[in-house]
């Protein structure tokens, strides 16, 4: 019997493969600018928001191309699509939406928690037929996540090189899996303030070759990770298409067990970057609190005085960190039918912009 020809191949991946995903640059501008909204909103990923909405497997391959050098012409579009609409969002949208973080966490919450969960079912589609490797699978993920979410951090390392250049590979990371914050990975290693202090303009002005000994490693990590992580996940995706979307499954479940929509700030002055921002000018930088004040929105001197006499002496990675502490409060039925009804919003916007038709 002769072999068959190309013309009687099958027009279906065999299964156990990830299908081919496509995407107008429609709908690759509105993915960017909604990893651009996430990366804004403290606990959330942008990897997250692209999972959702039905385009993680075309970002990473899309990346893993670039990291080869296969540049064919969709690749390129796509990713400048996605990339011109993450850095719209960051620029247009920043100040917006750090301020409903600070005054309506809970709301932001609600929308997001909806929005993630929104893209659990197409997920779920890619994951059958449904065997105990798939639950283990989505076990390993969730419980990966649950464990990110709930981690205080606590370690302590030192600033040389190899651990720099580990530190840019975590990073990475945090671009690329689902559910992981990059500054959230710096606090849990305790790299911070270290990592962050070095990229500030002030910094690189005072002592610019002090800055290219931190930032230059993290960069080259960061590199090699993203070409290493983007190629295997390319490859794993592919190749077992099930349990790998399982996984995903997990991180997708799993993201929000830090984003129960009901908390509010530990330390509200920390919560909102403006006034963090002057704290540490007074704080770090020896600056004069009036003149802070005065170029500082809706703060008086007085009010600046206190928060410094309090914050004195904390490194900028410690108050980064406290500013993240939430505490519970009790929602009133107004509250809970708000949060509710943005839930409800979240999970209709994920599921339309995920229609491959966008």
């Amino acid at each position: 019997m002769s072999p068959a020809s190309p013309s009687s191949a099958p027009d279906h991946p065999p299964e156990g493969s990830a299908p081919e995903a496509s995407a107008s640059p429609i709908r690759a501008f509105i993915g960017g600018v909604l990893m651009g909204l996430a990366n804004l909103v403290p606990g959330i990923s942008g990897g997250t928001m692209i999972l959702a909405i039905g385009l993680y497997d075309r970002f990473i391959g899309a990346i893993a191309d670039v990291s080869r050098l296969r540049l064919r012409r969709e690749t390129i579009v796509f990713l400048m699509a996605l990339g011109f609409g993450l850095a719209s969002a960051v620029l247009l949208l920043s100040g917006v939406a750090v301020r409903l973080v600070a005054e309506h966490r809970w709301a932001m919450y609600a929308l997001f928690i909806g929005m993630t969960l929104g893209g659990a079912p197409e997920l779920w589609a890619r994951i059958k037929p449904l065997r105990a490797s798939t639950f283990v699978a989505f076990g390993i993920g969730f419980a990966a996540m649950a464990w990110f979410a709930l981690s205080s951090g606590g370690i302590e390392l030192e600033p040389n090189i190899p651990t720099l250049l580990g530190v840019g590979v975590a990073g990475a990371s945090s671009m690329i899996l689902p559910g992981i914050s990059g500054s959230y990975v710096l606090l849990i290693l305790g790299m911070y303030d270290t990592v962050i202090g070095a990229l500030s303009i002030s910094e690189v002005r005072e002592a610019p070759k002090e800055s290219l000994m931190i930032i230059g490693p993290v960069i080259v990590g960061a590199a090699v990770g993203i070409a290493v992580l983007s190629n295997v996940l390319k490859a794993v995706l592919k190749r077992y298409s099930a349990p790998s979307h399982a996984v995903l499954l997990g991180l997708l479940v799993g993201s929000v067990l830090g984003l129960y929509p009901f908390q509010e700030a530990v330390h509200p002055e920390l919560a909102s970057r403006g006034t963090r921002k002057a704290i540490e000018a007074v704080v770090h930088k020896g600056k004069d609190v009036g003149e802070v004040a005065a170029a500082a929105s809706g703060l008086s001197a007085t009010e600046l005085e206190q928060h410094t006499q309090t914050w004195r002496g904390k490194t900028k990675g410690e108050m980064k960190s406290a500013s993240l502490k939430l505490r519970r409060f009790d929602p009133t039925g107004r509250d809970i039918a708000s949060a509710l009804g943005l839930f409800v919003l979240g999970v209709f916007l994920t599921r339309l912009l995920g229609r491959k038709s966008v």
